[in-house]
């Protein structure tokens, strides 16, 4: 149960992630996570005490954070036990590490720094790229620090893949 080689994808997987996608990228659209000034809205607690409570602060987002969490952590917990293998694979594909280290504390800093920033984290950049062009200069940003980390990595440490 690890990611460390890359799983044959069956016939019918790529339609069947592309359908998950576009519902990922719906849900977003409709939980106002596309929005920048929404999230930002969101990040800004020190506008909670800006007028009376909540200010200005929108706490609507830790809704859909914490929606999205509990759904994960039942996914998480049921699906192995439900079934012995997924629909469209051998096997289930699970992280196989569970340290804290390095790249993980950077890339998450990264990931708030720029989230905090623009007000736009992956998924909501991907949803909104073909619609705004600051969603699109912040996922072209983004592809490019990943491919950059990557190659970086690839050189400064034994990676797979």
């Amino acid at each position: 149960m690890s990611n460390e080689s890359q799983a044959p994808q069956p016939v019918g997987s790529l339609g069947l992630a592309f359908s998950a996608g576009l519902l990922f990228a719906a849900g977003l659209v409709l939980a106002g996570m596309t929005q920048p000034a929404k999230v930002l809205g969101f990040l800004n607690i020190t506008a909670a005490w800006q007028g009376a409570f909540p200010g200005r602060w929108d706490p609507t987002l830790a809704f859909v954070m914490g929606a999205a969490v509990c759904v994960t952590l039942l996914a998480f917990a049921w699906t192995p036990q439900m079934q012995r293998q997924p629909w469209l694979s051998s096997q289930f594909w699970l992280p196989s590490r569970a340290q804290i280290d390095a790249p993980l504390l950077i890339g998450a800093a990264l990931f708030g720094v720029g989230w905090g920033m623009a007000g736009y984290c992956p998924g909501p950049a991907l949803a909104s790229a073909l619609l705004s062009v600051d969603a699109l200069i912040f996922t072209t940003a983004m592809l490019v620090g990943m491919a950059l980390c990557k190659t970086f990595l690839r050189k400064t440490v034994k990676i797979q893949g």
